[in-house]
């Protein structure tokens, strides 16, 4: 009795130090995500500076977790890339900046603003903040969705609403494109959101705001 005491202890041990450290990675994936959310401003001052950013950070990104692949450290940014790099990721290389910045690359150049910068806005905080709640305090798991929940979703939705609402002072159609948000981020897309999301809720808020 006493010996299924102490192993149920260290399961629990176990899955809460597993737990406590996926939060901690997801945090610090989500803290870089959160960034992009600078690009509607650059865009507004130079959209030239903004796309050359963008482009130049993504191929800088990708030249540096190439080498790191193969066993070079680069300062800073293999560090940073190990840290934040999932469990799922194991020794690959680590997609999520580049689907990030292609995202924010491709709202720019497919789209008029506000629809460019609301569909920023929901990659970086709907994005974003959804999974930072939903794997802190997710309980409620939605079905099809590969493990989301509905506190993540409802945190996208909210998250995108306020931004569009702050961008265009349109109610009605800013909860509209919330929703729409909501839902394409509960899909089971894994990093590919990072792109289909923006590309998503461009489309639609630039029907909306024609």
């Amino acid at each position: 009795m006493e010996y299924l005491f102490v192993a149920s202890s260290a399961t629990k041990q176990r899955n809460s130090f597993g737990l406590s450290e996926e939060i901690r990675v997801e945090f610090l994936r989500k803290s870089i995500h959160l960034l992009i959310a600078f690009v509607p401003g650059i865009a507004h001052f130079s959209l030239g500076l903004a796309l050359g950013l963008l482009s130049g950070g993504i191929l800088f990104y990708a030249a540096c977790e190439n080498l790191r692949i193969e066993g070079y450290h680069i300062p800073a940014i293999s560090r940073l890339t190990a840290l934040a790099a999932r469990r799922r990721d194991g020794d690959r290389f680590v997609l999520g900046p580049v689907t990030l910045g292609l995202g924010a690359l491709l709202a720019l150049l497919l789209y008029p603003n506000p629809a460019a910068s609301i569909a920023i806005y929901a990659l970086a905080f709907g994005d974003g903040l959804s999974s930072l709640v939903g794997k802190s305090f997710g309980s409620i798991l939605l079905p099809f969705t590969d493990g989301k929940s509905l506190e993540g979703s409802l945190t996208c939705l909210l998250a995108v609403f306020t931004a569009s609402f702050a961008l265009t002072g349109d109610a009605l159609r800013s909860i509209a494109i919330a929703v729409f948000a909501a839902l394409v981020e509960a899909a089971p897309t894994k990093d590919l959101d990072n792109i289909l999301l923006p590309v998503a809720v461009g489309a639609v808020a630039t029907i909306l705001f024609k």
